[in-house]
């Protein structure tokens, strides 16, 4: 793993994925024959990226009897006890409608409405994701969202993974969809026959899904753009265990050849060992190849001249993962101001809370922790504005409002006050 010392003018940043011409007009594409054809070009545009011709689109209950056969009894009480874990976490953040009352009779609110449906894309390919669908399902329903539809792309068996369909079934999720790609996303943006529109897309996919939602984004809302998996590991050589280092940064490093995994140190010391330990544990992955790309072309070490320098350096990474291993982390969150997870201590890895712990994992990437959250029950509401204006507040504000009105030159704004003058 490459050791680099921090030295001022280095930029950290990570360009964003913004994909090529030629994969946004194929998410074009692929968004106009979905919203001509419906299923049709679904189950075709299936066919040719999945490998396989399907009769129906909609999951059986037929096949989540038959997932829950394929999954141990002792895994699927782990998944129902994660979900209980998420359920309590979110919800801690359900906010109230409130309404208040002033002295002249004006009463001012907010409602507090929950969105009528919600699509979630659970992403398929080099591994399976139960957890994704627990971390976007719950605080859906945590929120009081109608109806919620899991889109998926099929295996070349025509199945989704046993393990998606039973954290599906145990989250509740009654429409589950053979179904993924940019195709996916136009379905639950346009709606077909067989999947109906939602108003909102939550969930993380490849570059084409990640087009595919900045696309349809307006018709309908969604969560974010999310880009590959990263973490940042902020350690001050004194208590940081290069074993447990090395293994927390090749966590996310066997996602995906573009995940991103960084220690920030300024000890040099625990920088070398963490590297000869990154490449020892490397050795043994099952996923070594895509572990291999990702520590070879977006993996790095900064070693600092301070822990103040290494806690600046992480600001400016803003990961979407923090993991603090020092002497004293709790004190160091306050001089945290970007990142989307941070987890302390040493026993606190950060897989911890990608499946069990209760937080989301669905958090900003790409350095957006600078302006973003995690996905949380406010995703999955509205809010509206309550106003009830009294005989007595309009005939002692009415003035002013139309005084204002007509500084922005809109008269009839100001006459539509006035009327209540009279």
């Amino acid at each position: 793993m490459k050791i680099e010392r921090v030295t001022e003018g280095l930029s950290l940043k990570r360009d964003l994925d913004s994909g090529t011409e030629g994969q946004r007009n194929a998410v074009l594409e692929i968004l106009e024959n979905v919203k001509k054809n419906g299923d049709q070009a679904l189950l075709d545009y299936t066919a040719k990226f999945d490998g396989i011709r399907l009769d129906s689109l909609k999951v059986t209950a037929e096949e989540i009897e038959e997932a829950y056969k394929l999954v141990p009894e002792d895994v699927v009480g782990y998944i129902r006890e994660a979900a209980e874990n998420i359920r309590s976490y979110h919800s801690r953040q359900v906010r109230q409608s409130w309404i208040t009352t002033e002295a002249d009779g004006t009463i001012l609110g907010q409602k507090i409405t929950p969105l009528d449906a919600v699509g979630v894309y659970v992403p398929g390919g080099t591994a399976a994701y139960p957890s994704s669908v627990l971390m976007n399902v719950i605080p859906a329903q945590v929120a009081g969202v109608g109806r919620i539809a899991m889109v998926s792309p099929p295996g070349k068996d025509g199945k989704l993974p046993a393990g998606v369909l039973v954290a599906a079934n145990e989250s509740g999720v009654r429409e589950i969809y053979k179904v993924g790609g940019a195709q996916a996303i136009g379905a639950l943006a346009y709606g077909t026959d067989t999947i109906k529109a939602v108003d909102k897309i939550t969930g993380p996919g490849n570059i084409y899904v990640a087009l595919a939602k900045r696309e349809v984004f307006g018709n309908v809302d969604i969560d974010m753009i999310a880009g590959p998996s990263e973490i940042v590991v902020l350690a001050d050589g004194e208590v940081g265990n290069p074993d447990y280092i090395a293994a927390d940064l090749l966590s996310q490093a066997e996602h995906d050849r573009r995940a991103s995994s960084v220690l920030v140190t300024p000890s040099m010391e625990l920088a070398e060992k963490v590297s000869e330990e990154v490449e020892k544990q490397l050795a043994s992955l099952p996923r070594v190849e895509i572990a291999s790309a990702s520590i070879r072309d977006y993996g790095a070490i900064y070693v600092t001249e301070t822990m103040e320098q290494a806690i600046e350096a992480v600001n400016e990474l803003a990961p979407e993962h923090l993991e603090i291993m020092t002497v004293d982390p709790i004190g160091i969150i306050g001089q945290i101001r970007h990142a989307g997870a941070i987890f302390l201590g040493e026993n606190s890895s950060e897989p911890i809370g990608d499946y069990f712990a209760g937080p989301n994992h669905v958090l900003p990437t790409n350095g957006t922790a600078r302006f973003s959250s995690p996905l949380n029950v406010d995703d999955f509401v509205k809010k509206s504005s309550i106003i009830s204006y009294s005989k007595k507040a309009v005939m002692d504000n009415g003035h002013k409002i139309a005084a204002l009105a007509r500084l922005e030159g809109l008269e009839a704004h100001a006459r539509a006050v006035e009327q209540r003058l009279k």
